[in-house]
């Protein structure tokens, strides 16, 4: 069965405005481990984390980037999470630019990505 495009400028302008409806790329993302959790945190902890610091890095070179702290359901990990944040805004992160999400399900690690919009320049 061959569909036959009646309308071509409508299939051009849907794609158009589809691609114009998700502006966002996602970047690279940084796992936390839970043994990140079992020593006590320091600035110079966090600093030392790699996953942290290659996020972090990458979040500078982005001026309109967004740190996402990917967490499990549970009320521990919503606290590490928390916490973790809080770190990071002590170092210097905006916390506007902070966001928690709760979608890691079961899972005690926390993934650090990024998310940048493109700017106009970019392709």
């Amino acid at each position: 069965m061959k569909l036959r495009c009646l309308n071509p400028k409508l299939h051009l302008a849907s794609l158009v405005l589809a691609l114009l409806a998700a502006p966002a790329w996602c970047g690279p993302a940084f796992s936390v481990s839970p043994q990140f959790w079992e020593q006590p945190r320091t600035a110079a902890a966090v600093l030392a984390q790699p996953a942290l610091r290659q996020a972090v890095s990458a979040w500078l070179g982005e001026a309109d980037g967004r740190l996402v702290l990917h967490h499990g359901n549970g009320e521990e990990a919503l606290l590490r999470a928390e916490e973790l944040r809080g770190w990071l805004v002590a170092l210097a992160v905006d916390a506007a630019r902070i966001e928690l999400a709760g979608d890691l399900p079961g899972s005690e690690e926390i993934r650090v990505e990024l998310i940048a919009r493109p700017s106009r320049g970019k392709k």
